[in-house]
Order: C-alpha cells, then sequence, then structure tokens
C-alpha cells in the first residue's frame, strides 16, 4: 500500500474501553492493553506503508523479540483513552518502537518492544525489504523508565502447568500471537495479584516461536515464569511488582 497522507511519524489513536476487554473489577486486562498496542502499532505501519501485507509481497512480517510494559494504572469499562506510538530506531533487521497510553493528559501505561524483521519462509531475520526514511526516528524520546532487558534465566525453575496451543492461539502469521504467551502465564498466577493491581508491569522476552498443537510447559522461580517445548524456553516473563 502507498504511504497515506494521514501519516506522521507520532501516531495518536483513540479507543473506548469495553466490556469484553475487562476484568471482573472493571479495569482493563493486561493482555487487551497488550492487544491495543500491538493493533496501534500495526495502525502505524499500515499507514506509513510498511504493514504486513506490504511486508507479505517480500515474504516478511515483524516478529516481536521483547517488551517491557510499565503501567501506572488501568483504565476502566466506558473509559476513552488514547495510544501514541513512534519509532525510536529501525536499521538492518532490527526495529525498536515506543507506545504509550493515556487517559485526557494523564499517562497510565508505557510500554518498549523490540522486533525482528522475519523472513516467513526461510524464519530467518533479514534486512527490512521496504523504504521507512519518512518515518521519523525519535532515539531520545522513551516511553519506559527502563528499555527492554533480557530476563535472566540462570534459576532454577518448578513446573507448575501443562499445555496444548489450540488454534485460538494462532494468528495471521501461523504461530501463536505474543500476547498468548502472557495470558497461558497469567492464567496460573495467583488472581489477587492481578485484581488488585499489584502487578506494575511485565518484561517479556519472546525466544522460539510455538506453533498448532504444540505441547508446553509453565514454570516459574519467584516473579520469573517461562514456557518451554521439549526443555528449550520458547518465552520468559519476569513480573514487576
Amino acid at each position: 500500500m502507498p504511504i497515506s497522507p494521514n501519516f506522521t511519524s507520532i501516531l495518536e489513536q483513540e479507543y473506548e474501553i469495553n466490556f469484553l476487554q475487562c476484568y471482573p473489577n472493571g479495569l482493563l486486562k493486561y493482555t487487551d492493553l497488550c492487544n491495543i498496542f500491538q493493533i496501534t502499532a500495526g495502525i502505524h505501519a499500515d499507514l506509513g506503508g510498511i504493514s504486513f501485507s506490504d511486508m507479505q509481497e517480500h515474504h516478511q512480517a515483524w516478529v516481536m523479540s521483547k517488551m517491557r510494559l510499565e503501567i501506572i494504572s488501568l483504565p476502566k469499562w466506558k473509559e476513552k483513552v488514547t495510544v501514541k506510538t513512534w519509532i525510536k530506531s529501525l536499521e538492518n533487521s532490527r526495529s525498536t518502537r515506543c507506545l504509550e497510553l493515556y487517559r485526557g493528559d494523564e499517562k497510565l501505561a508505557g510500554c518498549e518492544t523490540y522486533w525482528v524483521a522475519m523472513n516467513t519462509q526461510t524464519r530467518r531475520p533479514e534486512n527490512l525489504a521496504l523504504q521507512h526514511e519518512h518515518f521519523t526516528k525519535f532515539p531520545e524520546h522513551d516511553a519506559t523508565e527502563k528499555e527492554v532487558q533480557k530476563i535472566n534465566l540462570n534459576i532454577d525453575f518448578k513446573a507448575i502447568n501443562n499445555y496444548k496451543v489450540q488454534l485460538s492461539d494462532i494468528d495471521i502469521v501461523n504461530h501463536a500471537n505474543n500476547v498468548k504467551y502472557l495470558e497461558w502465564c497469567l492464567n496460573v498466577i495467583d488472581s489477587k495479584l492481578i485484581l488488585r493491581q499489584k502487578i506494575k508491569g511485565f518484561e517479556m522476552n519472546f525466544l522460539k516461536e510455538l506453533n498448532l498443537n504444540d505441547e508446553v510447559v509453565i514454570s516459574n522461580c519467584e516473579t520469573t515464569y517461562t514456557i518451554a517445548k521439549e526443555d528449550k524456553i520458547c518465552f520468559a516473563l519476569d513480573l514487576i511488582l
């Protein structure tokens, strides 16, 4: 698709929180916050001519590698919010994108995401085939207090649950959507931490793809959770409490 006449290097997208996106306490689910961020990133890519459809002409797609989410507070059902997003850096096959969630002028959450341009046939990273010079990059404009981090996995984990990847977990790139990994972990966490807003953020590392019918083991050590297939860690999550 051509670059939209409405394209801007910083996008602001409005949403109204609906009841399907909320926990029983009326607050936006952590997973749906991630979904809103992912949708906004997709809209910005569409407007800028580097969308999934554009990339598929070159057998490419953006795949998330790391994500850090810092939460001040969560919006409630029926509240209107705005997501701002911009590209912090984009070079060769790597890109860092920032996002922020606002209610009016009040910042509610910040997010930094690290992406890799992946060839969907070879499943290997490669330089982005599309032009992106029209995107102004903002290397000094951060959305989070800390940048995305590599999670320490050199600790003893204890298996707490088994899971088999379902069709509902699979996205358009034909692997488990990145938000699903977080969802599986949150489903085995003490619900009081979630409903009482004790979680102030998440550090996530996406290490290997998972596909339909893959059988995985969810393990835990203190605030860190992993998802592994055949003893190889595919995803790591560290709670920020």
